[in-house]
């Protein structure tokens, strides 16, 4: 039998019980949209996060939509993130129409190289969104500093953040806002599409609460034009039985992430580099070789799961040509996409199926 790059499966029989209770307990409420769920949810996350207010929506790309629309980020306007994360990181910004603007990455931890921003920004520049990418959060303090002496706006985009932590302070609640996707192989994923935004302004959260539901407050009296993003109670109750797991399934992880780290020493293999002052969730264990190709075959062949995260950085994406980048403008970047590669590592993973793995990858 192979071995998946994440088992959704084997996670849902281990709390099948809860899961079923909380989904039929929903049916029987009748109430599905903007219900007691949702609300409670928004609650929780909230309070994990260690922020005041949180806002549920349809999935991740729209929280990021909103969160632009919400600080009138628009036509005219630049907004400075990654080349090296999903598409919707640099996606949202064109949707609101503004440009994406890309600076290079740390070559050690993947995330935006914080002495290369700061060069990045112009007197059209409104807004950072760092990522902290498979779930290692990047210095998001060092980033408000900066955004601070150019008056910028800071949105976190933590899709696969949750629950990781930068000097004791969680993913989200450092920046103006924060943005979360509960995408069903997320670390906290929900079993469809969901989203949160976090933050500590309740004006932001009441206007995004306002935009999320078609731009009305009150119902059929609509402020301005909104959008339909809401999170459903079905969705939003399987999101609370697994948040009550989600830090013990995080350690799971970094337990399994330093399995790999001492399985593959001297192996030539460059494992995930970490920043000593961040706490990771490993959404993914993305290891980099120059063989990479070589190896996705080979553990392939092998019935072993592997992805390449990302084939191709933002600013070579076909879809943002028009902004004219070229290949060798971030070379740290381009050189990831040739050479990571995501192996499996979730709480349900077994040792002896992390030693199956390392050893193919070492041969």
């Amino acid at each position: 039998m192979g071995i998946p790059l994440l088992d959704l499966k084997a996670q849902y029989l281990t709390i099948k019980d809860e899961i079923d209770r909380a989904v039929l307990g929903v049916l029987d409420s009748g109430k599905y949209i903007l219900g007691p769920e949702m609300k409670a949810l928004e609650e929780e996350i909230a309070a994990y996060c260690g922020v005041k207010h949180a806002v549920a929506v349809g999935n991740g790309t729209d929280a990021l939509v909103l969160v632009l629309k919400a600080f009138g980020i628009g036509p005219g306007d630049e907004v400075i993130t990654t080349p090296f994360t999903f598409f919707a990181s640099a996606e949202t910004v064109a949707q609101v129409g503004a440009k994406p603007v890309f600076a290079d990455i740390d070559p050690v931890t993947l995330n935006l190289d914080l002495n290369r921003l700061e060069e990045k920004i112009s007197s059209k520049t409104k807004a950072i969104i760092p990522v902290h990418i498979f779930g290692q959060m990047l210095d998001v303090e060092r980033v408000m500093e900066i955004a601070a002496r150019h008056d910028l706006k800071v949105i976190e985009d933590a899709a696969q953040g949750i629950g990781a932590e930068y000097r004791g302070r969680r993913a989200g609640s450092i920046g103006h806002a924060g943005t979360f996707s509960f995408f069903p192989t997320k670390n906290l994923g929900a079993y469809g599409d969901a989203g949160m935004i976090v933050t500590e302004d309740e004006h932001l959260a009441s206007k995004l609460r306002m935009l999320r539901f078609h731009g009305c407050r009150a119902k059929y009296y609509h402020e301005e034009i909104g959008y339909n993003s809401r999170l459903d109670e079905i969705q939003a109750g399987i999101l609370r039985v697994k948040l009550g797991h989600l830090d013990s399934w995080n350690e799971a992880r970094r337990v399994k992430a330093a399995v790999y780290d001492e399985l593959l020493a001297g192996s030539g293999i460059v494992v995930p580099g970490l920043d000593p002052a961040a706490k990771p969730i490993y959404h993914l264990y993305v290891l980099r070789s120059e063989k990479r190709d070589s190896l996705l075959e080979r553990l392939g062949s092998a019935g072993i799961a592997s992805a390449v995260y990302y084939p191709v950085p933002l600013h070579l994406q076909h879809a943002f040509k028009y902004l004219g980048y070229r290949e060798g403008d971030f070379p740290v970047a381009e050189t990831a996409c040739k050479q990571a590669l995501a192996i499996p590592c979730y709480p349900e993973l077994t040792l002896e199926q992390q030693k199956q793995i390392a050893q193919i990858i070492r041969q």
